[in-house]
């Protein structure tokens, strides 16, 4: 162990900070309340999130604590990561018998390289835009992420700032749009229960919450089909950023950059 893992370990302050977020968060508990046909959901998490962000501009956080907590967030994700893969096993026949519905809806989830990396390269943003993109950026996603490219680079800065608005405003978001929607389009309820498990377990309780509100008469139905699609999507979600969303969202971004480029500088090539 080096010299700087131990002083991780013995950052007493650091580990007291967090211990003490963590047992106010779960004191606060979970708390929903609803708009319309939507439900917004507040987690532990996002409580956690909010609390640690006031801290660091604060006398309590030094600039010690937040470079030591930079490797644990890595720590923290590879134990996640490790408990997903043993659920995989066990819930295979679960998985088999959802049908070709659920095991499609994966697809549906490459969307956001589709639409939302055109307009971040648009926008100027660099390479943070193929961690911002290149899913819905959940907790196997930040770890393939950071395995491929590392925590302190751009497509790891990039992942992350996505982690943290999606636990931030994933969850409302997700509450009230399904509500919204399934209120007010044609589609089955059961289609927006399969649509909310994205791999998020405070979206997906957001949004079949919010779906339940609606239609109280289909509540069993809903969960199960919701947590149906989260399992698999924690089960096939990582798999297919690794071989299809994240080599596209590569891809992608270099045939956008360098037509952008092309029209910013007409008479140069990338690479000339």
């Amino acid at each position: 162990m080096t010299d700087a893992q131990k002083n991780i370990w013995k950052d007493w302050r650091l580990h007291a900070i967090v211990f003490a977020i963590v047992l106010l968060t779960e004191w606060i508990g979970i708390h929903q309340f609803s708009v319309g046909p939507g439900v917004i959901l507040l987690l532990p998490m996002l409580y956690a999130i909010l609390i640690g962000l006031a801290l660091y501009f604060t006398p309590i956080v030094k600039e010690r604590q937040s470079k030591n907590a930079e490797p644990l967030i890595v720590l923290g994700v590879t134990l996640l990561i490790a408990k997903i893969g043993v659920i995989i096993g066990p819930s295979l026949p679960q998985i088999i018998e959802a049908g070709p519905a659920l095991l499609l809806q994966e697809f549906g989830n490459l969307g956001t390289i589709i639409l939302a990396l055109p307009l971040a390269v648009a926008f100027g943003i660099k390479r943070e835009s193929i961690g911002m993109t290149h899913s819905v950026a959940r907790e196997p996603n930040v770890g393939l992420i950071m395995d491929k490219f590392g925590f302190n680079s751009p497509e790891g800065r990039g992942v992350m700032a996505i982690y943290i608005f999606g636990t931030v405003f994933g969850a409302v978001f997700m509450g009230l749009i399904s509500g919204f929607l399934a209120t007010l389009t044609p589609l089955h309820p059961y289609s927006f229960a399969m649509a909310s498990g994205i791999g998020s377990g405070s979206m997906m309780a957001a949004a079949s919450g919010s779906l339940v509100a609606a239609f109280p008469a289909m509540e069993n139905d809903i969960l199960a089909f919701a947590g149906a699609s989260n399992l698999l999507s924690l089960s096939t979600g990582l798999y297919m950023s690794i071989f299809i969303g994240l080599p596209l969202t590569e891809k992608l971004y270099e045939v956008l950059s360098k037509r952008k480029n092309e029209k910013i500088n007409p008479n140069t090539k990338m690479g000339a």
